[in-house]
């Protein structure tokens, strides 16, 4: 029921400003729009490989480029990585691209948008999780990444090099190696460091441009970028962004990121030509967004695991389980 309610209480949101639900592919012959190790499979009568989608951001920038002022889908998504009580291989993610907006125009529509799910499911913008109260009537704090990483370590990282970043991980005690460039690094601190302590809804903002290869740079901040993660009783429940929509810097990050390829980074994103060939048409000023429609479910249920709010969430075989059991015994 929950599910159901707050799907409605957002298509009826999107709906109100005039934005169109849309279907895109689930099978891509890339995957883009997000840093993530994607399912493979073939494709038999065009003899090519095809992947399952870890994000269907690139398709909805498509359509704002062909002249759709709004578009959202609600989506199927999978990722090949590891499972835990917050991550399933397949999951439900809604987003959102509005085209003329930034990031700052959906930081407010996101926070009115939770505060009115969470209205419509419990009557009040105050929801028990855990032994926890969420206050989630708006406004919600923000407060930029770096500043976020040097409240709670020590570490200013604004504008350090990448062996510097690596210096300040290891000296946190975090396992990290040569494959993992700024961004991830970064993002493993933060990770690590500080998200936990954010229980109430807050925007962590402004990361670095190594962390974000499809984000617009800050209008004012140089090496950073206009992005945002909506953390929620220290989890990620939404990411959004103003949109990159220079196709020559697009391909220099694009190309950056294959080059973390090639380094052993396996979730850094492939040079999508396709969606180069796009921005290179014109994609206005756009702003999106990625909200995990299954964490929220969590959220708004006082669930402790996605398996709990999943009818069928993935789990190993019974038999594989029965080894795993008895080799921990031994």
């Amino acid at each position: 029921y929950c599910l159901v309610c707050s799907d409605m209480c957002i298509r009826d949101r999107y709906n109100d400003m005039d934005f169109l639900e849309v279907e895109t592919p689930i099978l891509q012959p890339i995957p883009g729009g997000a840093a993530a190790r994607p399912f493979i499979t073939h494709h038999n009568t065009l003899d090519m490989p095809l992947y399952l989608r870890i994000a269907n951001e690139l398709y909805l920038k498509r359509l704002i480029v062909g002249g759709f002022d709004g578009v959202y889908e609600f989506s199927k998504d999978f990722r090949n990585e590891g499972m835990d009580r917050t991550h399933n291989p397949e999951f439900t993610v809604m987003e959102m691209y509005a085209a003329y907006k930034d990031y700052h125009w959906m930081m407010d529509t996101t926070e009115t948008l939770l505060e009115k799910v969470a209205l419509e499911l419990h009557g009040t913008t105050q929801v028990k999780l855990e032994d926890k109260i969420i206050e989630f009537k708006a406004p919600y704090k923000r407060i930029g990444i770096l500043d976020a990483i040097k409240e709670h370590t020590g570490f200013d990282l604004y504008k350090k090099s990448e062996d510097e970043v690596r210096a300040a991980a290891k000296s946190l005690g975090l396992e990290v190696d040569d494959t993992m460039g700024i961004g991830k690094l970064i993002d493993e601190i933060f990770g690590e460091k500080c998200e936990h302590n954010y229980i109430q809804p807050t925007f962590i903002m402004d990361h670095p441009v190594e962390m974000s290869p499809l984000t617009k740079k800050h209008r004012s901040k140089e090496g950073l970028t206009e992005r945002f993660e909506l953390m929620v009783n220290g989890k990620e429940l939404a990411n959004a962004y103003s949109e990159l929509n220079d196709p020559i810097e697009q391909r220099a990050r694009f190309e950056d990121q294959m080059a973390l390829s090639e380094k052993g980074d396996d979730e850094a994103m492939f040079i999508d030509q396709d969606f180069l060939r796009a921005l290179e048409y014109g994609m206005p000023p756009t702003s999106g967004i990625g909200i995990g429609i299954d964490r929220l479910t969590m959220f708004m249920t006082d669930s402790a695991s996605i398996q709990d709010v999943l009818f069928f969430p993935q789990m190993r075989p019974e038999k594989k389980a029965l080894e795993l059991s008895d080799n921990e015994k031994t």
